[in-house]
């Protein structure tokens, strides 16, 4: 397995550590529970670096594999976006910073390569660094752990220093609380994280990332959206620029357009569950003893104290207050489709 440039860093902590896109990652250090509760109530440390960082060379010709609207992208700004197939199928999720200088895309570590491999299909310049580090540290207190980057707002990018490493510095989040995701070349990566720990965040690994994602009401690529799903049915229209929907010119434009003029036979819901046992992926989702639907994600909400899930259902079930049965060990718990995020989301706009 592929390790990342902070791996000596996670043992030194005492990480337990698991198999994840082909890297050897922390599951947790104290405990996924602690750690989550650190990242909603403080700050929280976790390595991202198995992440894909790359340059692209040419916005106008990215922009056509994507339906955002990248072009109009200003300097020091950053936009979610996702790689679409001729089907509207995502084919990743991604976000995408100009920095003035040059475009920077970070994708999902399980389709770097599939990405990378897609986008010089099309004639698309890429220049990858894979092996540099990538920092998210995320929570109420990030930003004061992380003075240089205050004067960055929800969403902007730039390229700052950090006690003399060279960064780049994003400030969004994954767990739906403010925080700041900061690169820099693999040999500084261990020493930014030690600066970042010393000054008061925690270290948390990919369990708690899973919950605070999913309490965010935010999607996992290979979980809850794939190549066979329709950005309308997942939800993230948002995504969807409506000048670029208008000039039709991107990769799976007529099958998107499609699924927002007719509507899409399933939609991606949040659920709550009754009871203390969570549903786990690949759930059944019955209503009436019929299957409606599947969950994709699922966990125990340690905000929220009580288990919940994502899931495709039939689009006619998908309104709030819906009733349905989510199947676990072959019984039916019952749930409710819950409006997304289950836990508002706490960014600085």
């Amino acid at each position: 397995m592929l390790k990342t440039p902070l791996d000596g860093l996670h043992r030194r902590l005492g990480a337990r550590m698991v198999e994840f896109a082909g890297y050897e990652m922390p599951l947790q250090y104290t405990g996924i529970i602690a750690e989550h509760n650190a990242c909603r109530t403080g700050a929280a440390l976790f390595d991202v670096s198995h992440m894909g960082q790359v340059d692209i060379a040419d916005a106008g010709a990215f922009e056509r594999l994507v339906p955002g609207d990248i072009t109009g992208l200003k300097p020091g700004r950053q936009r979610y976006t996702l790689l679409l197939n001729e089907a509207g199928g995502i084919i990743d999720d991604l976000m995408v910073a100009n920095l003035g200088t040059r475009l920077q895309a970070v994708l999902n570590a399980g389709r770097k390569t599939v990405d990378v491999a897609h986008i010089r299909a099309h004639g698309v310049e890429v220049t990858t660094h894979f092996k540099r580090a990538l920092l998210a540290l995320q929570g109420p207190k990030a930003a004061a752990l992380f003075p240089e980057g205050t004067a960055l707002k929800f969403m902007d990018a730039a390229e700052l220093t950090v006690e003399g490493i060279p960064c780049t510095v994003t400030r969004s989040g994954y767990t739906g609380e403010d925080g700041f995701e900061i690169g820099c070349e693999a040999e500084a990566g261990e020493r930014l994280a030690e600066i970042l720990l010393s000054r008061g965040a925690v270290p948390a690994g990919l369990g708690a990332r899973d919950s605070l994602r999913l309490e965010a009401g935010l999607c996992l690529y290979g979980n809850d959206i794939g190549e066979a799903v329709n950005p309308v049915a997942a939800g993230l229209n948002f995504a969807l620029s409506k000048k670029r929907l208008a000039a039709a010119d991107f990769l799976g434009a007529a099958a998107v357009n499609a699924a927002l003029a007719k509507g899409t036979a399933t939609r991606l819901v949040g659920i709550r569950l009754d009871g203390r046992a969570p549903a786990r992926a690949h759930a059944e989702i019955r209503m009436g003893g019929e299957r409606v639907g599947e969950v994709t994600s699922g966990v125990f909400s340690p905000t929220l104290n009580a288990p919940i899930a994502l899931g495709f259902v039939r689009a006619d079930l998908a309104a709030p207050g819906t009733a349905l049965d989510l199947i676990v060990r072959d019984k039916p718990l019952p749930g409710t489709v819950a409006a997304l995020p289950f836990v508002p989301h706490n960014y600085v706009r």
